[in-house]
């Protein structure tokens, strides 16, 4: 298996290569040169595996050449060492939680196999140093995975002010110690932070000195491990029956950088029978305006009540082009778009808690609207993705229900532990500082 650029036809390089440079040379992202499909077969038998039998089988196409079965079924064990079930909320809509990882968010999934993977094929004598910009959630799941994993370093940069206090003290929780783990407060917006580390990975001078790798999805390695959950969501869709006949699926993502959904255009690509995929986000619509126009315009992000999806220039979005090589018809066959507003935030977490006693965080809750909308009901099924446990957005989730959310006991640690702020000018040479630091 290779993995190519986004931006270039060039030979491609291998697993480790793409992993551990996270952004290709020539400023693009790296792609699997091809989609292996998965045969009728084995999609059928699907229901009978457990998430790591999926994981495994759904990424060893991706992995074979570098590591051997024994070594990378103990990475997919380790990482996914926590359920991923999928509820039915009222009559043929399913949410998928993803919020069972130890910092109840999606992207517990594709940081804990990329720091695996990452410390499984990382064989050099310098020191790894991963850099991450996050919106929210990113920044503590990378800092989670990596806390104590030998000869890497983490830096995630953050926008100040523009991350809920729950995702702050998750973020912040490592910096009182002597580990390798630094999270720090940029006073700029969550475009900024992406900006800085572009330029970090731009800086030929700045990489001579450090070994850089990226942990955002636009390194493959987080990218990857997130098409697992779309085969496990369709696995439970088919459990219990006899014969197994796919119904059809609609499955929506709520969408910020854009790397979960390409994860699941991937695994579409791979065989997976899901029939229509919609892209939701908040005010921050440049994919869903492309869909709808054709023209792709990239703007300074609009701070939301679902903080993590306040991205202006999603970078994944180039992943999503190369695999529809540009042809925005194509892409509209395979995905629909929409947009919500914080008030339609609002007014859907209070409806649904009181209407199916089912508590969504404002990131779930786009995606519960946008299955609602465009799924076929009820010849479909709805699948939409939960991203975030509610208890992370207790400040918003709490006035609106009139209750308090319940915190599960990964998040109680965090808030408990005292907070240290470490603050960063918005400028690469404070970030170079930083990541030059012993």
């Amino acid at each position: 298996m290779r993995f190519v650029t986004t931006r270039s036809a060039a030979s491609g390089v291998r697993l480790k290569a793409a992993l551990l440079e996270g952004l290709a040379p020539d400023g693009g992202l790296y792609v699997p040169e091809t989609i292996e499909s998965m045969p009728s077969s084995e999609l059928a038998r699907l229901p009978q595996r457990t998430l790591t039998e999926v994981a495994y089988r759904a990424l060893r196409p991706y992995t074979r050449d570098e590591l051997d079965a024994t070594t990378f079924e103990a990475v997919v064990v380790e990482a996914l060492n926590f359920p991923i079930p999928l509820i039915e909320i009222e009559p043929n809509i399913y949410a998928l939680e993803l919020f069972h990882g130890p910092t109840l968010a999606f992207k517990d999934v594709g940081a804990r196999m990329m720091a695996r993977l990452m410390a499984s094929l990382d064989t050099g004598d310098q020191p790894l140093t991963v850099l991450a910009a996050t919106s929210g959630d990113t920044g503590s799941a990378v800092a989670h995975a990596f806390h104590g994993v030998p000869h890497t370093r983490v830096v995630v940069l953050y926008p100040e002010g523009r991350v809920s206090p729950t995702q702050e003290a998750q973020l912040t929780m490592f910096n009182s110690e002597n580990g390798n783990v630094r999270a720090y407060a940029v006073a700029g917006s969550f475009d900024d932070c992406h900006r800085l580390t572009r330029e970090a990975f731009g800086d030929a001078a700045l990489r001579r000195r450090v070994r850089l790798t990226s942990a955002n999805s636009v390194n493959i390695g987080r990218l990857l491990p997130q098409m697992v959950y779309y085969f496990h969501a369709v696995a439970q869709v088919g459990m219990g029956q006899v014969v197994w006949e796919p119904p059809n699926i609609t499955v929506c993502t709520p969408s910020g950088n854009f790397g979960n959904l390409t994860a699941g255009l991937m695994a579409k690509r791979a065989g997976l029978p899901i029939a229509q995929f919609v892209a939701a986000t908040n005010a921050n619509d440049v994919v869903p305006e492309y869909l709808a126009t054709g023209l792709f315009t990239p703007r300074s992000s609009v701070p939301t009540i679902a903080n993590a999806m306040d991205v202006g220039d999603p970078s994944n979005f180039e992943r999503m082009q190369w695999l529809y090589q540009h042809n925005v018809e194509a892409m509209r066959h395979d995905v629909t778009g929409i947009c919500y507003s914080d008030d339609e935030v609002r007014a859907t977490i209070k409806r649904v808690y009181e209407e199916w006693k089912y508590l969504l965080d404002p990131h779930s809750a786009i995606a519960y609207m946008g299955v609602k909308q465009r799924a076929r009901w009820p010849r479909d099924v709805g699948i939409f993705l939960a991203t975030a446990h509610p208890a992370k957005f207790a400040e918003i989730v709490e006035p609106i229900i009139g209750k308090r959310v319940d915190v599960p006991a990964p998040l109680a640690d965090a808030l408990t532990r005292p907070r240290h702020i470490l603050r960063l000018d918005v400028s690469l040479e404070a970030v170079a500082a930083k990541l030059e630091e012993v």
